[in-house]
């Protein structure tokens, strides 16, 4: 029986995908659930499973096609009920066995997916020093991608640390390597990327767009954290960060200016009376922007591990369109990268957009005197045809008033 691999139903803000990676190939046995191809939208990664085991017969679309919903991807020859129990899935003769592979038992090795017998044996590594994290505990390619990166991550740190002297570049070096061929590489943008280059410049040349800044003395919000951290961390299972106590701030903020929590629509303005806060988070793929729903009915733990979990997901190409869709307001942190000023540009059809910097230890005015403490720069990025100026100021200094006295978070002043 053939079955024919289709693409999956999107949704109406997505309108195709293209094949950015088969993990398959014709001829290939492959089992129900084992991932066949990967899908790139202009959000997320959508991956897309075998319904049913068989044997791949015909890949109809390449990489780097357009596909829409429901387009056949390729077909597949289903096993029969009689045929599924003695078709071996992977047939290698012992004596052809990587030597990571010698000892592995069938039964293990046939409840791998094509790609990941392919990745296994290309890296001569054995199944079992590795904890799979797919259904009922099987291996996945990001599995093997992370065991990868940590083994080199191993090799080179006991590499710098006995032969730190081989490390060193003399001048003749350094002729040899840039006497080497000048090479250009060309490869299209991504969908994701292009996505985001659409949407930044669409911001830019539809919004009136106008910056403010301010700058906050964190060391209340850093004292807080050091006195309770590891209680916290106790008690909740999740660690306190910085971004907890902007989320919070922002959404009490954005309760008092419910402009800032707006958009516009044609001629209209649309308030909304729930507070979405979206997080910016570097992935393997670029920007993405998942929603923090309802921030301001949330607790702070909820705050942590709602984005630590966006935070893996974004890691592994996890991320859903839904949990990327929407949002009120967005906050960017540059200050991970070592950013120490920028004026972040607004996510569409957002007025607005938070962007935090790097914490430094500065010299400061206090009661009459010099002294050093951890200063962080906030930028206000707002479409000033909805918001007024001095809506923007008072709104940042409401932040900064918040996080300078953490204490007004519980007592709502």
């Amino acid at each position: 029986m053939t079955i024919k691999i289709k693409v999956p139903g999107l949704p109406e803000s997505v309108a195709d995908a293209v094949v950015a990676e088969w993990h398959v190939k014709v001829g290939d046995n492959i089992q129900e659930g084992d991932q066949l191809v990967d899908l790139e939208t202009d959000k997320v990664m959508l991956e897309v499973p075998a319904l049913s085991g068989g044997v791949i017969k015909e890949i109809l679309k390449g990489q780097g096609d357009t596909v829409v919903a429901d387009e056949v991807l390729a077909t597949l020859t289903e096993q029969s009920a009689t045929s599924k129990g003695k078709t071996e899935v992977l047939q290698v003769e012992a004596d052809k066995k990587p030597a990571a592979f010698v000892g592995a038992p069938d039964s293990v090795m046939s409840n791998l997916s094509p790609v990941v017998r392919r990745m296994l044996a290309e890296h001569m590594i054995d199944s079992s020093q590795i904890v799979g994290t797919g259904k009922d505990g099987r291996i996945t390619k990001v599995d093997i991608t992370q065991f990868i990166e940590q083994r080199q991550h191993k090799t080179v740190d006991s590499s710098d640390s006995g032969k730190a002297d081989s490390a060193t570049v003399t001048k003749s070096d350094v002729g040899h390597v840039s006497s080497g061929k000048r090479i250009d590489r060309r490869e299209p943008l991504s969908r994701l990327r292009a996505r985001i280059a659409e949407r930044l410049v669409s911001a830019q040349r539809e919004a009136a767009m106008l910056t403010t800044f301010n700058e906050i003395n964190m060391q209340a919000v850093k004292d807080l954290r050091a006195r309770y951290r590891d209680q916290f961390e106790k008690t909740h299972g999740v660690r306190l960060g910085f971004m907890s106590f902007f989320v919070r701030a922002v959404a009490v903020a954005l309760q008092r200016f419910p402009k800032v929590n707006a958009s516009i629509e044609g001629q209209d303005i649309i308030y909304h009376d729930y507070i979405d806060i979206s997080v910016a988070i570097g992935s393997p793929r670029g920007l993405v922007v998942p929603v923090i729903r309802d921030a301001d009915t949330l607790k702070m733990a909820d705050i942590e591990k709602v984005i630590m979990t966006y935070a893996d997901r974004a890691r592994n190409n996890k991320l859903t369109i839904e949990e990327m869709t929407g949002g009120t307001f967005t906050i960017t942190n540059g200050g991970v990268f070592g950013s120490m000023l920028s004026t972040p540009i607004i996510n569409p059809p957002q007025s607005a957009i938070l962007g935090m910097h790097n914490i430094v230890e500065r010299p400061i005015a206090e009661n009459g005197q010099i002294i050093i403490r951890p200063i962080m720069y906030l930028a206000l990025s707002y479409d000033h045809r909805i918001i007024d100026g001095s809506e923007s100021v008072r709104f940042l200094v409401t932040i900064k008033q918040l996080l300078e006295e953490p204490e007004r978070l519980l007592l709502d002043v």
